[in-house]
């Protein structure tokens, strides 16, 4: 498996109410160190200064601290060199000229001096070409992207690199049946923030978030050991 750049699309009519909890833990949850975190959140169309003053509110109520707290909503970070490349993703999305709406390089934990922490981070206006919307930051760093319209997200879905994971929030089947078909992922959510696939399912994204021949989980996963028979058929 490799890396990722997940993006998550909000359409106009995405029901927030049911939507912003599994959002905020697609960005946020496990601090963002996991190769299915949200990365990316694209709004689309008019809504968008709606979503963005959800989503940043939301993200502001997420609380920090010792991981093995059941309070607590988003631990450390890994160690305190992942801490210091997190921040530099901040500092570079400050001198590409991102808008930090939300910082959390000053988060403090009490008791825990010492810990690895950063609070969620939230840069708006992020362009396609900045570094924060190409390259994986892995940590609890949102890009929002804006998109006038489905085929700009599945635009800036497939010109990442990066094809692990997509998902869309709609209530509109006929967009996410063409979300799912067009963009690259092959690990696809509708209305979920991680696209986690269960054991019995292929697990593996496409372009540079998969390396080798086949996928993990599943059928797949032992298809290397395995000499293929066809059998064709023809019943009266």
């Amino acid at each position: 498996m490799g890396g990722a750049k997940n993006i998550v699309a909000v359409m106009p009519d995405a029901d927030l109410d049911q939507g912003m909890p599994s959002l905020l833990t697609s960005f946020f949850g496990c601090t963002g160190q996991r190769c299915l975190s949200g990365s990316v959140l694209v709004p689309v169309g008019d809504a968008a200064d709606g979503v963005v003053e959800r989503f940043v509110a939301g993200a502001r109520t997420v609380s920090v601290g010792d991981g093995l707290d059941e309070q607590t909503f988003m631990g450390p970070l890994i160690s305190a060199a992942h801490r210091q490349r997190v921040l530099g993703y901040i500092e570079k999305g400050i001198a590409e000229g991102a808008d930090l709406v939300l910082d959390g390089r000053d988060a403090k934990v009490d008791g825990y001096p010492e810990g690895f922490f950063v609070g969620p981070t939230i840069f708006d206006n992020v362009t396609p070409a900045m570094t924060l919307a190409r390259e994986e930051i892995f940590g609890p760093v949102v890009s929002i992207v804006r998109a006038p319209d489905m085929n700009a997200v599945v635009e800036l879905v497939n010109t990442r690199g990066f094809a692990n994971a997509a998902c869309i929030y709609t209530t509109s089947g006929a967009a996410a049946r063409e979300f799912k078909y067009r963009v690259k992922p092959t690990m696809i959510g509708v209305n979920i923030g991680i696209a986690a696939p269960m054991s019995f399912f292929p697990f593996g994204g496409a372009g540079n978030s998969m390396f080798g021949d086949i996928k993990g989980h599943g059928q797949e996963a032992f298809l290397f050991y395995t000499d293929m028979k066809v059998v064709i058929e023809r019943w009266y």
